[in-house]
């Protein structure tokens, strides 16, 4: 495992580039609602990635098509967009996109409500998004990484949801998927101390 600890100059680019995914997602999001298709979210989240000057990291990645992974209801992650997969009253429709911005990856995922949800679904997004804030709490120097784990695992397992186990959270960087690997369940040890200058994507799934 080869585990990058950035400058104190590349986490200032890195969060910039965070910042420009932020408003991104502002613009993705204001034009979700039923009747919508998932390809028009792509192209929303692809323009607007580019007139920002940045490059979007998703696409071509590893063979994906599209800038946007956009997953509709129980797809987990990795939905490739289409034309003909619109949005309809009642669906939850989770966006996962980042960007390149003076070669430094962003990354990160947002779910939305289509119109009116029931309870259910809205429990499940705000269990998921509190998660992620519960492992972001054990995300210090000082701490071990499997701590991150532990947390998220100890929180959603209260409301008696699974966690997916086949995708983790990673660490990232001048390179989209970097070491460490960020799982989201509890693992029988602590892993590797945290230190100044690791970044990490945290990714609850559940």
């Amino acid at each position: 495992m080869s585990v990058t600890v950035k400058s104190a100059k590349e986490i200032e680019l890195m969060r910039k580039a965070g910042h420009l995914l932020e408003s991104v997602y502002e613009e993705m999001g204001r034009i979700i609602r039923p009747g919508i298709s998932t390809m028009e979210i792509n192209e929303c989240g692809e323009k607007a990635i580019r007139k920002r000057g940045c490059i979007p990291n998703f696409l071509h990645y590893g063979g994906f098509p599209a800038s946007i992974c956009v997953s509709v209801n129980d797809e987990v992650v990795h939905g490739i967009p289409r034309r003909d997969h619109i949005l309809k009253e009642g669906d939850i429709v989770s966006l996962d996109a980042g960007l390149i911005y003076k070669g430094y990856h962003s990354d990160a995922a947002r779910t939305y409500a289509v119109g009116k949800i029931s309870p259910e679904l809205k429990q499940l997004m705000d269990v998921t998004k509190q998660s992620f804030f519960e492992g972001l709490k054990y995300a210090k120097a000082g701490n071990h990484l499997y701590d991150i784990s532990a947390a998220i695992d100890d929180y959603v397992s209260q409301f008696g949801y699974g966690i997916v186990q086949d995708l983790v959270g990673h660490g990232i960087g001048t390179s989209l998927h970097e070491d460490p690997q960020v799982p989201n369940f509890r693992q029988k040890k602590r892993g590797m101390k945290l230190v100044p200058g690791m970044t990490l994507a945290i990714e609850p799934m559940i």
